[in-house]
């Protein structure tokens, strides 16, 4: 450990300011967790990612990179960043997500002395490491769905001298042999809440994920089990979003076309979806569809499942049209969650809560026996 990257942690666990976390920032050497290279971005694009090697880098610039407050990139569709020997095109599929919002994470979830957790996403094995430093190895288990990543991170904790229970596999079954936890949280997003993580938490306990549905829309879920595979809670006052487990993600889109179907004036200008809540809400309507925003304006809704297709585009003389095409009319459905949204006072997602059993999954606005959406099976 060098003096300076002692120093920059004590600066980035004073400039994230947790007092429950601080002790665990001064002490995880996230320079471990990050590897001999992350990615950056090329010349802005998102598509588009430069490998930056610590090799490559002075020490003390390669330092204050790593104990920055940043998300840094470190595996671009399943090609981690050390071993990249050029550019990579491709989505992000690994991060080390900034410290920050790390903790951020941790607090949300109310993890402390005594408890047992179980964390769905290792990544890098920061966070893993940050929780055994405060909780103690014994009380973590962590499940990372990428093999690759998966071997890299266990490198890192192992190193950093931790010994959790680190599993290979998909999170979204959660770790039987270890149960009953305390808290379970997520580090991936989820679209549902899987079924096995209310029967793997005591009663009593809690889980913290953050869900993102097809459309891009996001909230945050803090659940109390009840017992017999239930939970309920509210989302939270965070909009904290993390990439999306990989069997949440949405199927490929088909072509996109214009003018099909049943046409007329819209009741909402789709930049309404531009309001985070809003789009959430939108989505809780249609949670089969995915949206893409095309050229000049023109907003494209497609289900895959049902073939159902919505096209809002705009008029020369003002106002917007709608063609609906399939047996789901999804600007409908659109319409009428952001119109009851709005007569509710254009709400945060922190107003919403859900309800979690084996037999389904409910959004509701303001109380249980509000309006509610079924989350999709």
């Amino acid at each position: 450990m060098t003096d300076t990257a002692a120093g920059l942690r004590l600066e980035l666990a004073n400039t994230i300011g947790s007092a429950d976390w601080c002790k665990a920032l001064e002490i995880v050497p996230r320079e471990r967790f990050l590897g001999d290279a992350i990615y950056l971005p090329h010349k802005g694009r998102d598509d588009l990612w430069a490998p930056m090697r610590c090799a490559d880098t002075g020490e003390g610039e390669w330092l204050a990179l790593v104990y920055a407050n940043e998300t840094w990139v470190t595996q671009v569709g399943g090609v981690m960043a050390e071993d990249a020997s050029e550019l990579v095109t491709g989505r992000p599929s690994s991060s080390s997500t900034l410290p920050g919002l790390v903790v951020r994470m941790l607090e949300a979830a109310r993890i402390g002395e005594g408890d047992k957790v179980l964390e769905i996403g290792t990544g890098t094995g920061y966070s893993t490491s940050l929780m055994c430093q405060r909780l103690g190895s014994d009380a973590v288990t962590s499940i990372e769905y990428d093999p690759v990543v998966a071997v890299r991170a266990r490198d890192a904790i192992l190193k950093a001298g931790y010994t959790p229970t680190l599993v290979v596999g998909d999170g979204l079954y959660g770790y039987a042999e270890n149960a009953e936890y305390d808290r379970l949280i997520a580090t991936c997003s989820v679209r549902t809440i899987p079924l096995a993580w209310p029967q793997q938490v005591r009663d009593g306990g809690t889980i913290t994920a953050p869900m993102r549905g097809w459309m891009g829309g996001v909230a945050f879920a803090h659940l109390t089990v009840a017992g017999d595979g239930a939970a309920s809670g509210r989302f939270l006052k965070d909009d904290l979003s993390f990439m999306t487990a990989r069997s949440h993600l949405p199927p490929p889109l088909p072509p996109l076309v214009r003018g099909v179907g049943d046409v007329r004036e819209t009741r909402i200008d789709p930049s309404a979806l531009d309001d985070q809540a809003a789009l959430w809400v939108a989505q809780l309507a249609v949670p089969q569809a995915q949206c893409v925003w095309g050229e000049n304006d023109t907003t494209f809704l497609i289900d895959v499942d049902s073939g159902s297709r919505a096209v809002v585009e705009p008029q020369s003389t003002g106002g917007w049209t709608v063609h609906q095409h399939g047996p789901v009319k999804l600007w409908d459905a659109v319409e009428d969650a952001v119109l009851l949204w709005r007569e509710a006072g254009q709400p945060h997602q922190s107003t919403f809560g859900l309800t979690v059993t084996p037999e389904r999954q409910r959004v509701w606005l303001s109380h249980p026996d509000g309006p509610s959406w079924n989350l999709p099976a």
